[in-house]
């Protein structure tokens, strides 16, 4: 039985993962900001999984709830980091404060919570895996999610980082398409705030542009990809993986593409 840390379970992806994780025999701890959501995530989850609050920007927070969670399991396989914030706004009208936000939760954030981690995840031989997007540098740029993309990129640089001074653990970056799923605190989607009248305008370019997948990827695909993932041995080189819509007409669990 895998002992799992799904950083970002109490709403969205995070939450479907960590839920999903635990559905498949995993002992998972769930981590995020907002207690009372992780408490009835974990219960859905099963008696195997904890609820640990952490504030992903804030270092000790970061430290103390990796401390909480091997406590809780009893050592740490797998750190699955799931949050993002992608507010929809064009470049020209991004603020310092916003490129703050956005890269305080979604690249230092993920850096700090595997500063935490890298200890126990060294003495388990284990893997660590980090939800990219099509918005960053495997995709076409999204117009009004520049400063999203841009912080995408830079996750998956720090990853590979990580993997350059830490070879002996698992570093995967998994490229994650748009995934419909999920009702309530477990609903996915990423345009939470976002300004619909901007939006409107946004679609048709982004449709345009080849942003938007032919077809959403199911939410239970993309719990498969991640087990799988997780289930390989650490020794196993899968620094990149796409996982994404399949076209009209293919299976409903298409196969991810894993790049060597």
């Amino acid at each position: 039985m895998s002992r799992t840390v799904v950083v970002g379970a109490s709403s969205g992806l995070g939450r479907c993962i960590g839920i999903g994780l635990a559905q498949r025999g995993d002992q998972v701890a769930l981590l995020a900001r907002r207690r009372e959501r992780l408490e009835t995530a974990a219960k859905e989850a099963g008696p195997d999984a904890v609820a640990v609050e952490c504030d992903i920007t804030d270092e000790a927070s970061c430290r103390s709830a990796i401390d909480n969670a091997v406590e809780a399991l009893g050592g740490i396989d797998n750190v699955v980091f799931t949050p993002a914030i992608s507010p929809l706004v064009r470049l020209v009208d991004t603020d310092a404060e916003t490129w703050r936000r956005i890269f305080d939760t979604n690249v230092i954030g993920a850096s700090l919570v595997t500063a935490a981690a890298i200890p126990h995840l060294t003495t388990s031989a284990g893997k660590a895996v980090y939800l990219s997007s099509d918005a960053g540098p495997y995709g076409p740029s999204w117009q009004g999610l520049g400063a999203y993309g841009v912080s995408k990129a830079a996750l998956e640089r720090l990853v590979d980082a990580w993997r350059a001074e830490h070879p002996d653990i698992g570093f995967t970056n998994l490229i994650v398409g748009e995934c419909a799923g999920g009702e309530g605190e477990a609903a996915t989607g990423m345009n939470a705030g976002w300004d619909m009248d901007l939006a409107m305008q946004a679609v048709p370019v982004w449709v345009s542009d080849r942003c938007m997948p032919g077809k959403l990827m199911p939410i239970e695909d993309l719990i498969s990809v991640v087990h799988t993932i997780l289930s390989t041995n650490s020794s196993t080189s899968m620094p990149v993986v796409i996982a994404r819509g399949a076209p009209a007409g293919t299976p409903a669990l298409a196969p991810a593409s894993v790049t060597p």
